[in-house]
């Protein structure tokens, strides 16, 4: 997290003025650097030009400062469509997850007033106006109750909420510009779910209501330590919860072989049983979202505001793409694929082919019997390579649906924890309570 303080532009026109001199000097840029190389008897693309460091840098820093939206499509692009975009692009992005400057204390202080009353300070013993953690629509700061509770107290950045759908769409149109999103890809449906998806984060009364059920859900999982909301200081945009301790998830690569294991087959049953028993996914994988209590050995789970609904079309379908992907059966598994809803726009057979072949390639660690060593493969490596070759040589640009994207976002963050890790896991015996006996004709 950035230590430099930095003030919200909460005025939209602010914030669009920031993205069109942004997209100003981009373009500057790339004609300064063009002119440069073609003096020196080069022929640069366009591309080339535009994915110079420093314009990239440009981009990056921008979308940080503006925060809310505009950093969250950075965001949602560098882990969802990483193959979209370029692998210069994606990497400078991924920087965005984390490194949000705070706003300043009078900025703070402003919301808090606005949300809890000109007295808010009687509500505390203390309340540290340093932000433990910064994200892209709010930061989290430490306190005591007045009853000496030790609490976490999210605020939202002002501004945040009316300037998501504009925000969003000036991105899209920036990326669209400077020649970020390859002209085939239908971006804007993606950015519309974007939309939703941010308009249900920046509702902290319902990321209240959904840790209230997932503590629920998990009431008989001892294994699992979540924060309990204080609902007398809890606002649509200020989340007052218990303060929950723990090392960084990552933490744990210099811990033994047990613990690393035992921490990453927690969290893929419980994956398994959110799409299937729960029908409610918690579909962001950063890191930052758990921590390991040492003392207990047990996992935390932090901020439940990405957490997504799933009907029992996607979930079956999800059921049944896994028990064939078991049997080896590529009929059922595209039957299923359908199900969810991939192949709503024609494709050639070569590019169904090749989709289902991804999607195995995705089921590896399912499908192997016994503990699958995440650490000593390279999975990750060759979905990405495989994602690749379907969008460059077979011509298909697909967008996944929604659904889809949001669960392989979770999917894919998880197998990166267990490759990091080092983790060694029987996914297969994980998955078999969930299973059909019969996959289905």
């Amino acid at each position: 997290m950035s230590n430099q303080e930095s003030k919200v532009p909460t005025n939209r026109l602010t914030r669009f003025g920031k993205l069109a001199s942004l997209a100003t000097r981009v373009t500057g840029s790339m004609v300064t650097e063009g002119a440069k190389q073609f003096a020196q008897g080069k022929r640069p693309k366009a591309r080339e030009l535009l994915l110079t460091p420093s314009n990239v840098k440009r981009v990056a820093d921008q979308l940080a400062h503006l925060r809310g939206a505009a950093m969250k499509v950075g965001q949602l692009m560098s882990m969802d469509a990483g193959d979209l975009i370029s692998p210069e692009l994606a990497d400078i992005l991924s920087r965005l997850r984390s490194d949000a400057s705070p706003m300043p204390a009078s900025q703070l202080s402003s919301v808090l007033t606005q949300e809890l009353g000109a007295d808010w300070k009687q509500n505390f013993i203390e309340f540290n106006f340093k932000p433990i953690a910064s994200a892209s629509i709010g930061q989290v700061h430490q306190a005591h109750s007045d009853d000496g509770t030790k609490l976490a107290i999210k605020v939202q950045y002002p501004g945040i909420k009316q300037s998501i759908d504009s925000d969003v769409d000036n991105v899209g149109t920036l990326l669209n510009v400077v020649g970020l999103i390859p002209k085939d890809v239908d971006y804007k449906g993606l950015l519309e779910e974007a939309k939703k998806q941010l308009h249900a984060e920046a509702d902290y009364l319902l990321e209240a209501k959904l840790l209230r059920q997932f503590r629920n859900y998990l009431a008989s999982s001892p294994q699992f330590i979540l924060p309990d909301v204080r609902d007398e200081l809890t606002t649509d945009n200020v989340l007052a919860m218990t303060y929950v301790d723990g090392v960084a998830i990552e933490s744990l690569v210099d811990s033994s072989q047990q613990t690393r294991n035992r921490v990453v087959t927690l969290l893929l049953e419980l994956l398994f049983k959110e799409i299937f028993d729960f029908k409610l996914v918690q579909t962001d994988p950063n890191f930052a979202n758990f921590l390991f209590d040492e003392r207990q050995h047990k996992v935390v789970l932090l901020d439940f505001g990405a957490t997504r609904a799933y009907d029992d079309r996607i979930s079956d379908g999800y059921r049944l793409a896994f028990s064939a992907i078991l049997d080896g059966d590529d009929d059922a598994l595209y039957e299923a694929l359908q199900q969810i809803g991939f192949f709503t726009q024609q494709i050639l057979p070569a590019q169904r082919d090749a989709v289902v072949n991804l999607v195995k390639l995705a089921g590896e660690p399912l499908k192997h019997q016994g503990s699958y060593d995440f650490g000593a493969s390279n999975l990750a490596q060759r979905i990405s390579e495989a994602g690749t070759v379907i969008s460059m040589e077979q011509d298909y640009w697909h967008t996944p649906p929604a659904d889809a994207l949001f669960l392989h976002r979770k999917i894919g963050g998880l197998y990166l924890l267990a490759a990091r890790l080092k983790a060694k896991v029987d996914v297969n015996q994980l998955f078999l309570p969930f299973r059909l006996t019969e996959v289905l004709k």
